[in-house]
């Protein structure tokens, strides 16, 4: 069976520094829009948008509890944003370790200094 293709994209659900904060909330635990809704000055119906997004994306599942419907983390999305990252991280480090092979060579041969 074929899973569907998210509305949004774990990049577009990110970029939106409320959506951020959503994530770190439910990143310790399972909450009702209303406990959620305390957390920013926003309408219930804004934070219930930005959770939809959220979960448009994979990244945030919710479950029905009587009348109330309750929101948690689900991370396994974000390790696609980390692969990503980590193609960067080694980037940085080459360059890094360029930079002190560089410095190093420098201080062991003063003379290349004067050239």
């Amino acid at each position: 069976m074929s899973q569907a293709v998210p509305k949004h994209d774990v990049y577009q659900a990110i970029a939106d520094p409320t959506r951020r904060k959503l994530l770190g909330l439910l990143s310790d635990k399972e909450m009702p829009v209303k406990e959620i809704t305390g957390h920013f000055s926003m309408t219930r119906t804004a934070v219930s948008k930005h959770l939809r997004i959220l979960e448009e994306a994979g990244l945030v599942r919710d479950r029905k509890v009587g009348r109330e419907t309750r929101y948690r983390l689900d991370a396994e999305p974000l390790k696609e944003l980390k692969d990503w990252l980590a193609y960067f991280d080694r980037f940085w480090e080459n360059k890094l370790s360029m930079l002190r092979y560089y410095v190093e060579e420098q201080q062991e041969d003063p003379s290349d200094n004067d050239k």
